[in-house]
């Protein structure tokens, strides 16, 4: 395993929709090995594969390492098929935002369907911060970054400080 460099903001491909994984190969289980290594080294609680440059529809999770016992999750070209109404605004960081942490809305709570690292399907319903973090990391395989879920006043006050 290798802790690999995390990409910040500007950069490009944090801006791209990431291509299907399909197949997965001992080359995505290495990648998944190393997303898990670099985002606990980091310390996050989620890190989407365009942050390390790969441009594929693939992230891992921990929403409960920080305060609990560690529960990673590698979820693979995930869709989610449901939202909740109930929403829920609060902070959010971002590694490939270093220094700042802007007030997002989300979804409460969200149905998952993603592959596992088996090749397996997997429905999983997430509430609370498990919810938030893997709608944000779901983001960045869109090439959406917490800044474009800012309205434009909140983002130059959130980029004025990511630029000091």
């Amino acid at each position: 395993m290798a802790v690999l460099p995390i990409l910040t903001w500007p950069d490009g491909r944090l801006a791209q929709r990431c291509t299907g994984v399909g197949a997965v190969t001992d080359d995505i289980r290495q990648l998944a090995a190393d997303m898990l290594e670099t985002m606990y080294a980091a310390p996050g609680r989620g890190l989407a594969a365009p942050q390390v440059g790969v441009l594929r529809r693939i992230f891992v999770m921990d929403a409960g390492w920080k305060t609990g016992a560690a529960d990673p999750k590698v979820v693979i070209d995930p869709d989610i098929l449901w939202m909740s109404d109930s929403r829920r605004i609060g902070p959010e960081g971002c590694l490939s935002l270093p220094g700042i942490e802007t007030q997002i809305s989300r979804a409460d709570a969200i149905r998952l369907r993603y592959t596992n690292l088996d090749g397996q399907q997997v429905e999983e319903d997430l509430t609370g911060f498990a919810a938030i973090c893997a709608q944000h990391e779901f983001d960045h395989l869109d090439g959406i970054v917490t800044l474009h879920r800012l309205t434009p006043e909140a983002r130059a006050i959130a980029e004025k400080q990511y630029y000091l």
